[in-house]
């Protein structure tokens, strides 16, 4: 079996150091420009593949951050994840990927383990952690990144929006379509922790205007899809049928709703309003189009990268704990009046 080039070999055929080599494949290398292409055009044509690794140890840096999200197959954090990597592509960043399924537990063994690989930062969706989670990561010793939630006691740094007050301007909207007798579907307040926050978000807007209390359908367990709303909304139509407008906990769920809403032949919005949450794509050509909340995905991501490339250029003393506000957007589609 052929033998790979080694750093040394490329030095050999390039007549520098080997330390000369090792700094050409650095970004901010200190070699000149013409003596770093020439260095790379060698080793290119020679099959050499820098070793990232040992490199790594060597200065005491991974080369990675590590990122735990809630799901994998849902298109907002597909969004936020391609903005938060692709940024940070940009620094010679690399992301770890872990996901939940939404359980809290299996965070708790992410942490753990994606912590033993000693990355430089770790970002993670969601302010709710287990004990022991939340001990790991402010023991960390490296910068902890909360996203996509405000929690009232922030570990370190946050980038995300009040779930609880996303549902203020789309009470606001309902009400003043003339919408009185308002329902929520949802999953499981305790593996869906956002999504229950903003069913207490949409209870406590109607409470303070002094309206019906907020008729709550299960929906199962997350992540709640079609099929989970259109069961649920089966559930709402036969024991709740004066309901005059329904909040789903995501687009998905809401299409679902519609869908069911059809086959039993009620109109959307003439017989009952429909509303989701998460600007995804199927909720502009939807017929009726939905009304929902953009949590603004990429944003998010962005920031939270631009934040980990700032702390780690910096003096996380220097900087303190930074908490970056996003602020969703409601759209009104058809689906609403």
């Amino acid at each position: 079996m052929p033998k790979l080039p080694t750093m040394k070999d490329v030095a050999k055929a390039a007549n520098v150091s080997v330390m000369t080599v090792s700094r050409s494949f650095k970004k901010d290398s200190s070699v000149s420009a013409e003596t770093r292409e020439r260095i790379l055009n060698i080793a290119e044509e020679m099959g050499y593949l820098f070793d990232s690794v040992a490199s790594n140890l060597r200065s005491q840096r991974s080369g990675f951050v590590a990122a735990i999200i809630p799901s994998i197959n849902n298109a907002n954090f597909a969004d936020y994840l391609r903005a938060f990597s692709n940024r940070l592509m940009e620094e010679d960043l690399q992301v770890l990927l872990g996901y939940t399924d939404y359980d809290i537990q299996e965070e708790e063994r992410l942490v753990e383990q994606l912590l033993r690989r000693r990355p430089e930062a770790i970002v993670i969706v969601g302010g709710q952690h287990t004990y022991r989670a939340r001990r790991l990561l402010v023991n960390s010793g490296v910068p902890v990144v909360e996203t996509w939630d405000l929690p009232p006691l922030p570990i370190e740094h946050v980038v995300g929006f009040s779930n609880v007050a996303t549902m203020e301007p789309m009470i606001e909207h309902l009400i003043s379509q003339g919408f009185k007798r308002i329902a929520f579907i949802g999953g499981d307040a305790e593996r869906d922790t956002r999504g229950a926050e903003r069913q207490r978000g949409a209870a406590r807007a109607l409470d303070e205007r002094g309206m019906d209390a907020l008729r709550q359908i299960a929906a199962g367990q997350p992540p709640i899809a079609m099929r989970e709303g259109a069961e649920a909304m089966a559930k709402l139509l036969d024991s709740q049928p004066d309901t005059e407008a329904v909040i789903c906990v995501s687009d998905l769920s809401a299409f679902g709703a519609l869908t069911e809403c059809m086959r039993r032949g009620v109109r959307v919005p003439e017989d009952i309003a429909l509303a989701g949450f998460g600007a995804f794509g199927i909720s502009g050509i939807s017929v009726p189009t939905i009304t929902t909340v953009d949590p603004h995905p990429r944003d998010i991501g962005l920031r939270s990268a631009e934040l980990v490339i700032s702390l780690l250029r910096g003096s996380e003393k220097e900087i303190g704990p930074t908490c970056i506000e996003i602020e969703p957007t409601l759209i009104v589609g058809e689906s609403t009046g």
